[in-house]
């Protein structure tokens, strides 16, 4: 597979590094706006063809598929040009800053017939597939409570960089930048990891959204900083259950932590997710009458990035899909509208 890496940021590289390891892969061109960070890419990955448009590398089109690792709000017209070059698409998340592009898109990868694919990156957490599988076999009985979060700390550490200094970060707190903030970065993956795990969806949602103030007039150069920091919401599933979701960026103590706890009415189940490791454990059973929790051998899964070439070589589309991640915006986009008028809504 001839692949094009489209974006040269942080995460690209992620991705390039990622393709570097799967045998048939052959990543071709680069693609970025600075003419320097293109080459410079380029040459750190070993690609051939540096390119500072997206027109002139489908103009070129040497290439079967490409990896979407653009800012948000560039997602919905680069993939829809990509599709209509007849090309596969990994798209970074979110699909799009809202649902109607992300509708868009979702319709165009389903006329299209191509490989189309979101890298919600947690799918690649075997604790998790591990989870979902007990849920669907009935190990924990009727779901009736969740609660997951997504906990991270970089408005109060430089572990990941200094947020106020740099532009990586600073666009992801203003609105004018695309960022739908907390909630729109982080706020997929983790509406993902729970409705994956529990093998359902959100049927109903209510939420508050929250921006703290980090500067003098929250505006620090041409960035306003606006966009929420924190969100809570609560939720009903399509199976019946209900629990809570939140995330912030303020989670002192907590770099980049996933949490997902399942209770059902015969057993309950916790998915821990940190830079460090990933683990499951479980209350089944006869443990369920003393609360004993018994650590659980999730084995390994394959990657997105494994997984997408794979389907890109047998011509089956494979989820996370675009209709799925854009069902998510959905609820996203809804969670935004109760927090303007203070109402639960039915997605």
């Amino acid at each position: 597979m001839r692949l094009l890496v489209l974006g040269t940021g942080g995460m690209g590289n992620s991705h390039a590094n990622a393709f570097a390891k799967i045998d048939g892969v052959q990543m071709v061109g680069a693609v970025d706006v600075d003419p320097a960070r293109a080459r410079a890419f380029a040459a750190r990955h070993g690609i051939e063809h540096a390119f500072t448009s997206l027109e002139e590398a489908i103009a070129w089109g040497e290439f079967d598929a490409a990896t979407n690792v653009t800012p948000d709000k560039a997602h919905h017209p680069t993939t829809l040009a990509l599709i209509a070059a007849g090309k596969h698409v990994l798209c970074e998340k979110p699909l799009a800053e809202n649902y109607e592009k992300a509708a868009e898109m979702a319709e165009a990868a389903e006329r299209s017939g191509l490989v189309t694919m979101v890298n919600l990156t947690y799918r690649n957490v075997a604790p998790l597939q591990k989870a979902r599988e007990l849920v669907l076999a009935g190990e924990i009985g009727r779901l009736r409570h969740l609660e997951a979060s997504y906990l991270q700390s970089w408005l109060v550490s430089k572990a990941w960089g200094d947020w106020a200094s740099e532009s990586t970060w600073l666009w992801r707190l203003s609105t004018k930048h695309g960022s739908n903030g907390v909630l729109g970065d982080v706020g997929i993956h983790i509406l993902d990891f729970a409705g994956y795990g529990t093998g359902s969806s959100v049927e109903r949602v209510f939420a508050r959204l929250k921006s703290f103030e980090k500067a003098p007039d929250n505006r620090i150069g041409e960035y306003d900083l606006d966009a929420n920091d924190s969100f809570a919401m609560t939720v009903e599933l399509e199976n019946g259950a209900m629990g809570v979701i939140h995330a912030s960026r303020w989670a002192t103590g907590h770099l980049n932590e996933l949490r997902l706890r399942l209770h059902g009415d015969h057993g309950a189940l916790e998915v821990i997710h940190t830079p460090q490791g990933s683990s499951l454990r479980a209350c089944l059973g006869e443990d369920v009458e003393t609360a004993l929790w018994r650590d659980i051998d999730a084995g390994s899964v394959a990657t997105n990035y494994e997984r997408f070439v794979a389907a890109v070589e047998k011509g089956q589309t494979v989820e996370p899909g675009f209709r799925h991640a854009a069902n998510l915006q959905k609820v996203l986009d809804m969670a935004m509208e109760t927090e303007a008028g203070r109402c639960e809504l039915a997605v």
